[in-house]
This record gives C-alpha cells, sequence and structure tokens, in this order.
C-alpha cells in the first residue's frame, strides 16, 4: 500500500476484497507543467544624487538717491545721522596728539584764540565772511574776490589756488547754487590746509620729555619758553627744567633767567660765549638729579644763511639724543606772524636743518594777516601746535584747526 504525493496529499485507496485479483491501476503522468518564472530582485541602477544648488541670494535693494537742496542742508542730515556725544563739563576731550584735556581748558583757549584773530576777523577774512553769508548766486566774480583777499592775507598763491579749485569742484558737484552755502565748503577745506602729520610722544607720560625751541632772533622764542613752562608747570603740574642754550645772542642768558624766576623754575645756564651743546648735555644730566619731568632748551637765532648755525643744531641734537632715548621729543619752530611770506624761507632752512615736528605762530594777534598759518603748514608740512594770543604770561593756546576757522569766520 502507498499514498502518492503530488501536488498535495491524494486519499487514501480501498482494500480489494480477499480473493480478487487486484485491479490494476492505470498510472497516467500528470502533464508536464512549465515552470514557474524564478523572481529576481529588479536591477537598480544607482543614480548619483543631483548638485545641490546654493540658493541665488536676491540683489539688495538699492535705496534711492537722497538730494539735498543746500550743503547746511546735507550737514544737518549728517548730525542728525551721526549724533556728536554731548561735550560735558568736568570731562575730557581728545584733542592735541593724542591728549586728553579738561573740556574748561578747551573752551578757555577757544576764547584766547578768538582774541587771537581779532585783527584778522575785522580785516581781509572778515570780508571772505561777509562774501560767504550772501544768498546771491556764485558767480566767476565770487572766486576772484576771494583770490585776491586770501593771497593779501598772506595764504600763499599756491595754496589759494588750490583751496579754490577744490571748492569750486565741490559745488559743481554738489549742485550748490549760493555763496552761503559755499560757506560750509570753504570752511572744511580751510580746516583740511592745517592738517599734517608729524611724530608724537606724550608729555605726560614721557620722562623726561624734551623740547628744543629754534627760530629766528626776534620771533618770540623766548617769551614762548616761558608760556610753555608756566603751562606745563601750572596746568600740568610738571616739574620744568629751562636751559639756556642761546649763548650768542647778548642777553639773551638773562632774559631767559628773569623769566624763570617769574614762572618759578630752573634755569641751567653757562654764560654769554659757552658752547651750546656742553649748556645742552648739563641740562640733560640735571634733569635725573632734579627729577624733572620737562626739559626746554633754548637755541640761538641768527639767520639761516649762517651754516655754523646748522651745524650748531643739529650737535645739540645728536647730544641729546644720546642721553635721552627719542630725544628732542619734540622740536618746536616759532614764526612770527607779522613776517608774513617773508617768514616761509626762514622756516624752510630751520626745518631741514633741526628736523622740526611742530610749529609755534607768535603775535598773531598782532596782524591782520592770520593767514600765514596756512601757508606755514603747507610748506612745512608740519602741524602747528601753539599760538601766542597776547604779551601776558597766560597768553598761549593749544592750536585746534577748527576752532581756529570757526574764529576766522566768527562762528563761536
Amino acid at each position: 500500500m502507498f499514498r502518492r504525493l503530488f501536488r498535495g496529499n491524494e486519499p487514501a485507496k480501498p482494500q480489494e476484497a480477499e480473493g480478487q485479483t487486484p485491479a490494476v491501476e492505470k498510472v497516467v503522468s500528470p502533464p508536464i507543467q512549465p515552470a514557474a518564472p524564478v523572481a529576481t530582485a529588479p536591477l537598480v541602477r544607482e543614480v548619483a544624487p543631483p548638485p545641490v544648488v546654493a540658493p541665488v541670494a536676491e540683489p539688495e535693494a538699492v535705496p534711492p538717491e537722497i538730494t539735498y537742496a543746500s550743503v547746511a542742508e546735507y550737514d544737518a542730515a549728517m548730525r542728525a545721522a551721526n549724533p556728536e556725544p554731548a561735550r560735558r563739563i568736568g570731562g575730557l576731550r581728545r584733542l592735541f596728539g593724542g591728549e586728553e584735556r579738561p573740556v574748561e581748558e578747551i573752551q578757555r583757549e577757544e576764547r584766547k584764540t578768538q582774541q587771537a584773530v581779532q585783527k584778522t576777523r575785522a580785516g581781509l577774512f572778515g570780508r571772505i565772511s561777509e562774501m560767504f553769508q550772501s544768498e546771491e548766486p556764485i558767480t566767476p566774480e565770487l572766486w576772484e574776490e576771494l583770490e585776491e583777499l586770501m593771497i593779501m592775507a598772506d595764504v600763499g598763491v599756491d595754496t589759494t589756488l588750490s583751496v579754490i579749485e577744490k571748492v569750486r569742484k565741490r559745488v559743481e558737484r554738489d549742485n550748490v547754487r549760493s555763496a552761503r552755502d559755499a560757506r560750509t565748503i570753504l570752511k572744511k577745506e580751510l580746516v583740511r590746509l592745517l592738517d599734517a602729520d608729524t611724530p608724537s610722544y606724550s608729555e605726560r607720560s614721557t620722562k623726561p620729555y624734551v623740547v628744543l625751541v629754534v627760530g629766528v632772533n626776534g620771533a618770540g622764542k623766548t617769551t614762548l619758553i616761558a608760556k610753555m613752562a608756566k603751562r606745563y608747570k601750572v596746568e600740568l603740574g610738571k616739574n620744568v627744567l629751562l636751559a639756556a642754550g642761546d649763548t650768542f645772542r647778548a642777553a639773551a642768558v638773562e632774559q631767559l633767567t628773569t623769566w624763570a624766576d617769574r614762572v618759578g623754575v630752573a634755569v641751567i645756564s653757562q654764560g654769554q660765549g659757552a658752547d651750546p651743546g656742553a649748556v645742552a648735555y648739563d641740562a640733560v644730566e640735571s634733569t635725573y638729579a632734579r627729577n624733572t619731568d620737562i626739559l626746554i632748551i633754548d637755541t640761538a637765532g641768527r639767520l639761516q644763511s649762517k651754516y655754523n648755525l646748522m651745524q650748531e643744531l643739529q650737535k645739540i641734537r645728536n647730544i641729546v639724543r644720546k642721553k635721552v632715548e627719542w630725544a628732542p621729543h619734540e622740536v618746536l619752530l616759532v614764526i612770527d606772524a607779522t613776517t608774513g611770506q617773508n617768514g616761509i624761507s626762514q622756516a624752510r632752512a630751520f626745518a631741514e636743518a633741526a628736523e622740526v615736528t611742530h610749529l609755534a605762530i607768535t603775535k598773531l594777534d598782532g596782524t591782520s594777516k592770520g593767514g600765514i598759518a596756512f601757508a606755514m603748514v603747507q610748506e612745512i608740512e608740519r602741524p602747528i601746535k601753539y599760538i601766542g594770543t597776547g604779551e601776558k604770561l597766560d597768553d598761549i593756546a593749544i592750536f585746534d584747526p577748527n576752532a581756529f576757522v570757526d574764529a576766522l569766520f566768527d562762528e563761536q
């Protein structure tokens, strides 16, 4: 007995009766079925991902161009957008050479500047100021008159032509119509004339701070030294020492000693005819024994055509530098404002011999041609540090270009 399995279970066959011939079972082979197709995994083609494309930034919207009816309107808009911090009485304001100065001091010296340029303001620059207060349209005659007045005020021909050319271009570019609106442009250009770079050391922290004062005789060197000494002593609380290096001029040592006594500072001297280099050497040596903060060295002021004078200044500089690093920290060229254009050639010679770092304009209160300040800065390419504002010991002011130009235009 058997059971055939094919594509599932078959039912069992019934048993045959005993004695019977078993029936022959005809086996029929089942039809051959076609093989079922074998399932295969579909062929997958690896496709590289698309490159990442950065989003393209939309172009920024261009703000509409703002136009102004006048330069005054433009300046007002700029001040509104960038307001300056209000001055605080008792605060500090950074002005010259990175030094911070009390606001009260700055305001006091601005008043001195106003007084010093009174004659200039009442004369030639007063006429310039009046011209640029008018609402009249700008004409070629305006520029011609401005050129004439600036040259007469000792600004200098080249400097005058350069300033006028720059102002005219700015006026045309900004479509300025009236002289009053061009006033601000002119003032800014004049302030820019007074801007010059120079090596600067801190007179408050450098010790000893050595100042070499040079200039022709009669420029007011000795008086200026006395004013500087008082400022250093009284306002800055410094221990000041003077060196009488002008041993050539008669009574120069006695004059400096007299001023020093009035201020209350010491003087190192060796009398008339002594070697200026030896005086400078002794003075530097004395700064250490006296704990000196500021050393001011006076020098002879013979005409710049004297070769020996130029050699003498270089000798003093070399002696001082060997004793004090980077000294002299300040070489101050004193210019008499009343000499006008004649003083430029003298100043140029001193600048070459002594490596001048700063200028001082004296007797500014005694001239109506204060334009020499612009000419000197342009010729010597050094900034003005001091201006003499009178004959008293207190009549000295730290020079501020903005305050100076404002004073010339009577806008304090």
